[in-house]
């Protein structure tokens, strides 16, 4: 059987622009293991149309912003560059030209590169997500080798790559994270009795202790870790109960109250809602749960308390 995949570009009123041959496979069909595509014919197919949709985007961009936004006079070229993009489906590069101003208007500059509007980063957003996520759950090596396992990354991504992406977007959030607080309680009884019915209650557990130092082994330092479970939400009560964990190192981070709060509002959580805090009664893990709301109840786990008796 002879199988032949076609990329159909088309124009906004509907008509077919452009026709590209993708790939031309040969499948038998005789055996269990023939049937469908295989994880490398897969990954060949993403790459040729990832490669084919991002080249016509670009063309379509530079085309639009290659005239004179206030003339509407061409622009002239003064070089022909071309700039690396990582994607999930592999690394492409892109033609990225230097175009001169016009001189209807003054400007800062004489050239720009109409491409680094489109393109303020390097790397696809979606990759970077998938990074990040993996490399919360595994260490980086782990995340490489599941990335590359079934996407088409083999040469363009590796341990070094996903440690600063993961520390890019980390650096990020942190910039984004809200100031630290003592209290996140506002208004009175009277504000809280106005706020609409909440969700079900939430749970959150939490808990420290100590790691060695990789470098200093006689040194260790008080990481704590919690989860934080709502019950069900009154939109739609046959969904799965939301949970979120979270986790930071107690010396080091200095907003820790502001990191549990956007957790528990992530949740939807509300100043009327019945919150209980499950924890050891540790000072560093109680001056975390406190003026969260004034609903709380925090309740101590005992099993740590006779565990400690004991020991």
């Amino acid at each position: 059987m002879r199988i032949k995949l076609q990329l159909v570009m088309c124009s906004e009123d509907g008509c077919e622009e452009t026709v590209t041959d993708l790939v031309t496979l040969k499948k038998d069909s005789t055996r269990i293991e023939h049937l469908g595509l295989s994880l490398k014919e897969a990954k060949q197919l993403l790459t040729t149309i990832q490669q084919c949709v991002l080249q016509q985007q670009v063309e379509a961009f530079l085309a639009s912003h290659s005239t004179c936004a206030d003339c509407g006079a061409s622009l002239k070229v003064k070089g022909y560059h071309t700039r690396s993009f990582r994607t999930l489906f592999g690394t492409f590069k892109l033609a990225s030209p230097r175009l001169f101003h016009c001189r209807c208007q003054r400007r800062n500059t004489t050239t720009f590169r109409p491409l680094t509007a489109l393109l303020p980063e390097s790397v696809a957003p979606e990759l970077l997500f998938m990074e990040t996520k993996w490399a919360s759950l595994v260490s980086y090596g782990l995340t490489v080798d599941a990335l590359t396992d079934f996407l088409p990354l083999e040469v363009t991504l590796d341990v070094k790559t996903v440690r600063h992406d993961t520390l890019k977007v980390a650096e990020r959030c942190e910039a984004e994270l809200g100031e630290e607080q003592w209290s996140f309680i506002e208004g009175c009884p009277r504000d809280w009795g106005n706020l609409p019915i909440p969700d079900g209650p939430i749970t959150v557990g939490i808990n420290g202790g100590y790691v060695r130092d990789w470098e200093a082994k006689k040194r260790n330092f008080e990481v704590i870790v919690g989860k934080s479970t709502l019950a069900f939400t009154r939109d739609d009560e046959a969904e799965p109960p939301s949970s979120m964990r979270f986790g930071f190192v107690q010396t080091f981070d200095p907003k820790p109250k502001r990191r549990l709060y956007e957790i528990l509002h992530s949740q939807g959580f509300q100043l009327n809602q019945q919150i209980t805090f499950l924890s050891d009664g540790s000072d560093t893990v109680r001056d975390l749960q406190l003026y969260m709301s004034p609903h709380a109840e925090h309740l101590l786990d005992w099993f740590h308390l006779v565990r400690q008796e004991a020991a």
